[in-house]
């Protein structure tokens, strides 16, 4: 991707270094409740908003990266200011405002809105504060676990991220989880993995336009392609226990992962990303 030199957004915050004390999530229930919001979307943003009391501690401290890491970290800013003048335009096509995300850069663990994450969680949205969380660490991750090297790898990571806050703009969050208590488990879990792959749709309208900027570099849109695929719940699961359980998926197979990530760049609209209208994946 050609990156460099291109203006860096203003919205990440810098938590790089600093240790988290675990407290509790407001209401008595405990941290393991960022694994829900992560996983399963596990509630409203307004009743986030609404119930969550952090109180948690982080203790900061001087935190100097490596070269390769500064300009890693400078290279997501870059990405997320390249979704940032997108998706203002795509709003603002449709009438209404882009609400910028902000992107919190952390090491190790860290405290959101959502509850408290640890870096085996790996990149995250939570609804609850619009902020995108990533560990810097999961660059290494994509290339040596998942096998998926090159950096629109990690554009791709993060634009989907990005795409999770435009479903929360636009209400699909919420219209999904207002489901939760009509459906059974395994019908509801499937509306989970459609909202995923609506992200990677999202994620690849994101892609057709940076390639119409000329930002996109031949072998780019395979690189994302690949991660699409390596972070497939077959894949993984094949990998972690040498068998897959379709009825636990909860972001869609490789397969699926890939198709519509491919189906967002080709479209580049907003149009035809309704994963909720699909009758099969």
């Amino acid at each position: 991707m050609f990156w460099k030199g291109r203006r860096a957004s203003v919205n990440v915050e810098d938590r790089r270094g600093r240790s988290v004390k675990r407290g509790m999530v407001g209401g008595g229930v405990g941290t393991i409740i960022i694994v829900l919001a992560i996983y399963f979307l596990g509630g409203d943003p307004s009743q986030l908003l609404n119930t969550v009391q952090i109180n948690d501690s982080e203790i900061a401290s001087t935190y100097v990266g490596t070269a390769e890491e500064e300009e890693l970290a400078q290279f997501v800013s870059v990405v997320l200011a390249e979704t940032e003048d997108v998706w203002t335009e795509m709003f603002s096509k449709q009438g209404s405002k882009y609400e910028y995300p902000k992107l919190v850069l952390f090491t190790d663990s860290v405290q959101s809105a959502c509850g408290y994450a640890g870096s085996a969680t790996g990149p995250f949205y939570c609804p609850g504060d619009y902020k995108v969380y990533i560990d810097l660490s999961f660059y290494n991750e994509l290339q040596e676990r998942f096998r998926a090297p090159g950096d629109f790898a990690m554009a791709y990571v993060i634009a989907h991220e990005v795409g999770h806050h435009v479903q929360t703009l636009l209400g699909i969050n919420e219209q999904v989880m207002s489901l939760r208590s009509r459906l059974s488990e395994e019908e509801f879990n499937r509306y989970l993995v459609r909202l995923e792959l609506q992200a990677d749709y999202l994620s690849g309208v994101w892609a057709h336009y940076a390639d119409r900027m000329n930002l996109l570099e031949e072998g780019d849109i395979d690189e994302a392609l690949n991660a699409a695929s390596a972070v497939g719940d077959d894949r993984i699961q094949k990998a972690a226990r040498g068998y897959v359980v379709p009825d636990s998926f909860t972001h869609g197979t490789s397969e699926q992962r890939k198709r519509w990530f491919y189906k967002g760049f080709t479209a580049g609209n907003l149009d035809e990303g309704d994963t909720f209208g699909v009758e099969s994946l």
